[in-house]
């Protein structure tokens, strides 16, 4: 098998990195942080609301994982999985430009509940895909090998959502409302196909199931051992809970700009167009200098820069100053995205415990990434967006100061 995986690794890394790249021209039209967020601001003034669109994204992300664990440790093959769970998580946004052009004829209430329902199917259509695509790719791609894949992948990503993100501002700008959106919405699904074809392609040889348990009772007697012997694991589980009060602001950036300080929705196009375009060049480096220097290091950079953004932001006089605070948030993206997946499996010493670290890194941390959003939109409400990015920039130092005294690198054993 390990000859296959060497045989196949170029084959693996490029249409997995062209998967992700038509994932990003298909997001970028659809995101979580710019377009998602106004189309709700059409349907409610709650920032509350607002503000859950993407944390409701992340939290499917994250919740399901270790549910999955248990019987992705059982597979000889990840790949059936991972096409089987992604298809739940790209369905919905058809469905969206289907209530779009319907919106005329929709009370606001309807489409409002329809839109958060598939916003739920769509990330926990990711998040039963993820413990399995992630299991994937450190069994295709060498361990010396992964951050720079990861970076290489998520910059292709950022390339393609940089483009359609503008394209998305232009469309919101010439189009009318609801058609604007199902404009967008229709576009996110034809990229979606062809990137579903390149991760079709996929080449995994089949392995025999690693040494895993195989009843819920052994995953949670695993689940104990792990957290009662791995203490540094835990610190690294509270570093990302703290990171969620610092990405508690991502979402609200696009609609602070636009609704208070007078941006347009071409501006909010290039907003994201800067977003993504920072992360098309933070990727690749942030990857490599993961893989050479060490993980850690670049989630303490992840950090500071989320930390920067929403002190900037708290004290921004106009929209202006949203670039440099979309800059930052892009490098701070990059950290907890591309660098966690990189390093999470570094705390699985044995590869059989991979997809439970996998899933206990995502699972225990998604409470956090529900509640924080709320919390931002409570905060946004009552005291306004400024003081929710001030507790936001705490969260990003509070982050650090665990990331920097606390955490010891497991890349050093």
């Amino acid at each position: 098998m390990e000859r296959d995986i060497r045989l196949t690794l170029r084959h693996n890394f490029v249409v997995n990195v062209l998967d992700g790249g038509f994932f990003g021209l298909a997001m970028g039209f659809a995101s979580f942080v710019t377009v998602l967020p106004l189309f709700v601001s059409q349907l409610t003034d709650s920032a509350i609301l607002i503000g859950l669109v993407p944390a409701v994204h992340n939290v499917g992300w994250m919740l399901p994982q270790l549910l999955t664990a248990n019987r992705v440790a059982r597979l000889r093959r990840f790949l059936p999985m991972v096409l089987a769970m992604t298809t739940l998580e790209r369905i919905p946004f058809f469905a969206l430009a289907i209530i779009a052009l319907m919106l005329a004829h929709l009370p606001r209430e309807l489409a409002l509940g329809l839109t958060f329902g598939l916003l739920v199917m769509q990330g926990l259509g990711g998040g039963f895909a993820a413990t399995a695509w992630q299991s994937m790719v450190a069994k295709l791609i060498p361990a010396e090998r992964r951050g720079t894949f990861y970076g290489t992948q998520a910059a292709t990503s950022s390339l393609f959502a940089s483009v359609s993100a503008v394209l998305a501002g232009l469309l919101l700008e010439r189009f009318p409302f609801p058609l604007n959106f199902a404009i967008c919405f229709g576009l996110n699904v034809l990229a979606m196909i062809v990137s579903f074809g390149f991760l079709a392609w996929t080449r995994e040889p089949a392995s025999a199931p690693p040494p895993a348990a195989t009843s819920q009772g052994a995953l949670a007697h695993n689940v104990t051992a792990i957290l009662k012997r791995d203490r540094n694991f835990i610190w690294f589980l509270l570093s990302r809970l703290a990171f969620q009060v610092a990405a508690m602001a991502f979402g609200f950036y696009t609609v602070y700009a636009v609704k208070h300080l007078g941006a347009s929705a071409l501006s909010a196009g290039l907003l994201t167009g800067v977003y993504m375009g920072t992360q098309i060049i933070a990727n690749p480096v942030m990857g490599w200098l993961g893989d050479h220097l060490s993980h850690r290091r670049v989630l303490e950079i992840g950090a500071v820069a989320a930390t920067l953004g929403a002190l900037l932001a708290w004290r921004a006089p106009s929209a202006e100053w949203f670039y440099l605070v979309f800059v930052l948030s892009g490098i701070a993206n990059v950290a907890v995205w591309t660098i966690t997946l990189a390093m999470t499996v570094d705390f699985a010493r044995d590869p059989a415990e991979r997809p439970t670290y996998i899933g206990l890194a995502n699972t225990l941390v998604a409470p956090g990434a529900i509640l924080a959003p709320i919390l931002g939109g409570s905060l946004a409400d009552s005291a306004g967006y400024p003081a929710m990015f001030f507790v936001a920039a705490l969260g990003g130092a509070a982050t650090w100061f665990i990331l920097r005294g606390l955490l010891r690198d497991p890349q050093a054993g």
